[in-house]
């Protein structure tokens, strides 16, 4: 059986809610949270594989230029070790999400300090290491462009509507400001690692990868094979945020030397490398520009981006994703340049383009707020639009006001610190701020199969298997919630298997699609199972009752179990996306409110508290969702105040390239985060009414923080994160 849905109309009939188990929506624990906790979970380098040798990279000493000659000999001749190798079809840097082809590929012309260009393997990571330390090189430098502002350009985006200037000259009030963000490292607690083990000419891979579904197309094509000899296994991964999606280079790597050395190869990147070598996120410098007539409505709005790549990659850092939909303003530019450095890849991290293009247009809002004396909220709603503002396209659903009214009444939004600078407790001045939240919400095509079957002790057990992965999300809690919800199993007797490329492709993890593609899969298998049942019982679907393994139809009542009579049900569900993707505009929405508190003599910031309300369609798992948003609000915590990647402006090298440098926020710079889930269903998204909360709950939170610092101190930091020394010139001397 296989029931495929293409998205080409709204899915209105909304089945789960009608369901009885009683387990979608629920806050209840992840099947795999026991294993993580206990050490027993199989990580990428956690594979007992006998026989396996180890690899590390060797890192380009320099930014732009060929490598001439590596002294391999007296690396080989070194205690333990067995090889260098080079091979063109190593990786220049990984490949973007979604790619599905290799990214550009060669060791000897180099492009960024950091790049891979030798694997040392070994007989222990020691001696690898050791090797790899020891590699000396020989090569040809070229210049490198190492400073966005003065690189050269190309054109990204360029959108103009309308007469954006004259706007801005004819304004009641404006507001006219450059705002920049520093590039971000995704920061994973895993690092990048795979494991390779060739069988004739069958490849295993065994690593921590985001969408295997495009992983094993891309490491195939990165080697020269077919994709149906690659097989990979990637049942838990230790945080991805972007940096995992597409292939990289460890994973090519491994595999060339473990077919080479006929024998298992892992190789992992030290956490150095996972910053040099990997994904970051591009620095931005961003003009917004907002004109507003006398009563507070946008006439025009601009967001104008420049941003940084390597030469021949197409992504750019999507800044202006909401802008173009969020509010209204009849007059509007918006546009990206991509200025082409030579400083690692940038990629898709942590909600691309909302992420750091949000808190800056709610910034600019902010300071409109200010100039119009209006309340931010007040402001932004009389600027919500009834359709998109470019397109004329309907929103699909809409829980923006909701969100902000939602997070206001429990913030206690109408007690804040109205005056900045004015409320005050001993040294530390005290402010309130609040932004609002957007993601593009989309689906991939996704498959699952769902089986329903005795094992051994008898016991009927569902059983979904997908290459879906969890990384950390809740994937294997929200998958067996849908099935058992519809299958009428308790959350015991659903056994979910991921992360295996045997299994039917689901959309991956990446984009907060995961939930809504994957899980509409395994509830269309569901629907097929349900199907097949009620012909067993000679019932139409509508009367069908499943609860706690029972089958309930009119008068006839049976255990499941029975039903199946010892023969095994097994179903394909697969969705695609359609035409509602195009139809209407489809976003996930929300709001922050956070309460800081800065030294009147220090300029150091203290998040207090912070409450986010958001909607993003029927919650599939209420404490998942919630953690998620906890995650993303902690998220924005950092990048508001303590996050920056830092180049060596002489050679581009990253200088905070670790976790002691690079400074993601801890446990004392978080205080307690409040989240408030808003109860919606979106037809128009997928078959099970869900939308993207993973991200969502990241893009603005450090406007707010930001926000909150003028408020405290009338000091507006324009250059995240806030750092006291941005804060303390600013402020008046104290008494």
């Amino acid at each position: 059986m296989n029931k495929t849905v293409t998205m080409d109309a709204p899915a209105t009939e909304r089945r789960l809610d009608d369901m009885v188990q009683g387990l979608v929506g629920k806050p209840l624990d992840r099947p795999d949270g026991p294993r993580k906790v206990t050490g027993t979970a199989t990580y990428a380098h956690e594979w007992n594989l006998a026989g396996r040798a180890y690899g590390v990279f060797v890192p380009a000493p320099f930014a732009r230029g060929t490598i001439t000659s590596l002294d391999t000999e007296a690396v080989e001749a070194m205690d333990g070790v067995l090889r260098v190798i080079t091979d063109a079809r190593f990786l220049r840097n990984p490949a973007q999400g979604t790619a599905n082809e290799a990214p550009i590929q060669g060791w000897d012309d180099v492009h960024y300090m950091g790049q891979p260009v030798a694997l040392v393997v070994a007989e222990s990571f020691e001696a690898a290491r050791h090797g790899a330390q020891n590699l000396s090189m020989t090569w040809e430098a070229r210049d490198a462009t190492l400073d966005p502002d003065t690189a050269p350009t190309d054109a990204g985006e360029d959108f103009a509507q309308g007469d954006l200037d004259a706007a801005m000259k004819n304004a009641h009030a404006s507001v006219d400001a450059t705002y920049r963000t520093p590039g971000h490292n995704s920061a994973a607690m895993e690092p990048h690692c795979s494991a390779a083990v060739w069988q004739g000419d069958e490849l295993t891979l065994y690593g921590s990868y985001q969408m295997v579904n495009f992983n094993v197309n891309e490491l195939a094509d990165a080697l020269g094979i077919d994709a149906e000899k690659v097989h990979m296994r990637v049942p838990y991964v230790g945080g991805g945020f972007g940096s995992k999606l597409g292939i990289a280079p460890e994973a090519v790597a491994a595999a060339i030397a473990a077919k080479e050395l006929d024998r298992p190869v892992v190789v992992a990147l030290s956490r150095p490398q996972v910053f040099e070598a990997t994904m970051r996120r591009s620095e931005t410098r961003q003009r917004l520009r907002l004109a507003a007539d006398a009563d507070g409505r946008l006439t025009g709005i601009g967001h104008e981006a420049l941003v940084s790549n390597l030469t021949g990659e197409e992504f750019s850092e999507p800044v202006t994703q909401s802008t173009h939909f969020l509010y209204a303003g009849k007059h509007r530019k918006l546009a990206i340049d991509i200025a082409r450095l030579n400083r690692t890849c940038a990629g898709s991290v942590r909600a691309p383009g909302e992420a750091v293009g949000m808190p800056t247009l709610e910034n600019a809002m902010d300071e409109l707020a200010e100039k119009l004396g209006i309340d931010p909220i007040e402001l932004r709603k009389r600027n919500l639009p009834d359709c998109h503002p470019e397109s004329g396209l309907p929103y699909s659903s809409r829980k923006y006001a909701e969100a902000m009214d939602a997070g206001a009444k429990a913030f206690g939004w109408d007690q804040r610190n109205r005056t900045p600078g004015a409320r005050r407790e001993g040294e530390w001045l005290i402010g309130h701020g609040m932004a609002g939240a957007s993601r593009v919400n989309m689906i991939g095509p996704a498959s699952a199969r769902v089986t329903l079957d005795l094992d051994d002790a008898g016991q009927l057990r569902a059983t979904v298997e997908t290459d879906m992965t969890d990384i950390g999300t809740g994937t294997y809690a929200i998958l067996s919630q849908i099935a058992g919800e519809m299958l009428g199993l308790p959350m015991d007797r659903v056994t979910a298997r991921l992360g295996n490329s045997d299994h039917p492709s689901g959309s991956g993890s990446g984009g907060s699609i995961g939930a809504s593609s994957t899980g509409s899969a395994v509830f269309l298998a569901c629907e097929d199972l349900r199907a097949a049942i009620c012909a067993r019982l000679g019932c139409d679907e509508g009367e069908l009752t499943l609860k706690d393994g029972t089958a309930t139809a009119g008068n006839v009542r049976r255990a499941l179990g029975d039903i199946l009579d010892g023969e095994a049900l097994s179903a394909t569900g697969t969705v695609q996306p359609g035409d509602t993707a195009s139809d209407v505009s489809q976003a996930s929405y929300g709001a922050y409110f956070c309460e800081v508190a800065v030294n009147a003599v220090t300029g150091e910031t203290r998040v207090r508290r912070m409450t986010g309300a958001f909607g993003a369609g029927r919650i599939l798992n209420a404490k998942t969702a919630t953690s998620q948003c906890y995650g993303g609000m902690t998220w924005g915590i950092g990048m508001a105040l303590t996050e920056e990647l830092i180049h060596d402006a002489r050679d581009g090298h990253i200088v905070n390239a670790d976790l002691a440098e690079y400074h993601v926020p801890v446990n004392l710079d978080v205080p307690q985060l409040d989240v408030i889930l808003l109860d919606e269903r979106d037809d128009w998204a997928c078959p099970i009414q869900t939308k993207g909360i993973g991200e969502l709950g990241f893009c603005g939170a450090a406007g707010a923080v930001l926000n909150a610092i003028y408020n405290a101190t009338g000091v507006r930091v324009r250059h995240y994160p806030a750092t006291l020394d941005k804060i303390i010139a600013e402020l008046p001397e104290p008494d």
